[in-house]
């Protein structure tokens, strides 16, 4: 079962419209709306969050399948239709990668619990250090790429030609869209219509490693 079958089916046991329910979990009503036509497949954790408190029930415990802590998930590094990461796109200040990681359906369940699917999950290893304050070079991301849009703001791995970024995109009505470094010794740009743009995927967890 999706969020959005989950959503419907408690929506109908209440007799609630998106209206209602947005006005009670204190919420505009077109992001309710989002969710329920399938444009936003993978919501924000804190709507999801809300709506499980308004419902009282989580969505993950109640609706996945029974966790079997012995089945093992294989995380990815992440491709793209050409060919391996750092062979198809150029990730300027690149140090390493990792290849893959394996994790338990329970951990997967706690720690990702909004997502469009186990099999388009994928490990994208940080590079340059324009994001540091949220990941070093480096540094193991945990990328949606079932998701192929600018739903909303955050942070999103996407092209502009064939050079790969990781950086937040800020949409700005008449404009464009804004790309902004966590680190602020690099300016912010704007990514027009003229640009060859792709979103790849949407960043939902990013490690941050500390030496010591």
């Amino acid at each position: 079962m999706t969020f959005k079958d989950w959503l419907i089916e408690r929506m109908a046991k209440r007799e609630l419209n998106s209206a209602s329910l947005a006005e009670a979990i204190g919420e505009n009503q077109p992001t309710i709306y989002r969710i329920l036509s399938g444009e936003t497949k993978n919501p924000r954790l804190h709507i999801v969050k809300k709506l499980e408190s308004f419902f009282n029930e989580e969505f993950t415990s109640k609706t996945l399948a029974p966790i079997d802590s012995t089945n093992e998930i294989l995380i990815n590094q992440y491709h793209d239709v050409r060919g391996a990461m750092g062979q198809g796109l150029v990730l300027r200040g690149e140090s390493g990668q990792i290849t893959g990681w394996k994790v338990t359906p329970e951990w997967l369940n706690k720690n990702v619990p909004s997502n469009t699917g186990n099999k388009n999950l994928a490990i994208v290893t940080g590079f340059g250090d324009s994001m540091r304050g949220m990941f070093n070079s480096g540094d193991p991301l945990l990328v949606d790429s079932g998701v192929k849009s600018l739903d909303y703001d955050g942070v999103y791995f996407f092209r502009i030609g064939d050079e790969g970024f990781i950086k937040t995109l800020q949409r700005i009505p008449g404009e464009g869209i804004r790309v902004i470094s966590e680190n602020k010794k690099y300016e912010t740009w704007t990514i027009t219509k003229e640009m060859d743009f792709e979103v790849l995927g949407r960043v939902l967890k990013a490690w941050e490693s500390k030496e010591f």
